[in-house]
């Protein structure tokens, strides 16, 4: 019997339920940081946050924002997909992937772009070889507070 279920996370309680998993990706950040980052932006950036369950646990956190620009035209960004550690390689980043590309295309989105760490080679195969990305780009970032 399948129990997996995609669902969108609006509320802070919802958010604050999937940060055991986006902790996974993101270690940098605190609980606290994390939920205010993630309501800022959804409100300026049109952020969307997706978990996918097992039953009633989040096993795979996706989050994306529709975007447009000169070079993709209308896109949607993957800023952060993560699986729980011991859930790994069963299929739920393809699941949630395969959502997001379903969103885009329902919402008349042309492509959806990601980055992903340069120390991250097995997400890099999955992209590639399992969900059939191409490397199309360096991504570049500058901190301004040093």
């Amino acid at each position: 019997m399948n129990t997996l279920t995609i669902k969108e996370l609006q509320s802070k309680k919802d958010i604050m339920e999937a940060f055991p998993v986006m902790k996974h990706l993101r270690t940098h950040l605190d609980d606290e940081t994390y939920l205010k980052l993630v309501l800022e932006a959804k409100e300026i950036d049109s952020y969307k946050m997706f978990a996918l369950f097992d039953e009633e646990e989040i096993v795979a956190v996706i989050g994306f924002k529709p975007m447009i620009t000169l070079y993709y035209g209308r896109f949607v960004w993957v800023c952060d997909l993560v699986t729980d550690k011991n859930q790994r390689s069963q299929g739920h980043g393809e699941k949630l992937l395969t959502y997001v590309h379903k969103w885009a295309n329902k919402n008349s989105y042309e492509s959806v772009a990601l980055s992903s760490g340069l120390q991250r080679t097995d997400a890099h195969r999955f992209y590639e070889n399992r969900m059939e990305y191409d490397k199309v780009s360096y991504v570049f970032k500058v901190n301004l507070n040093k």
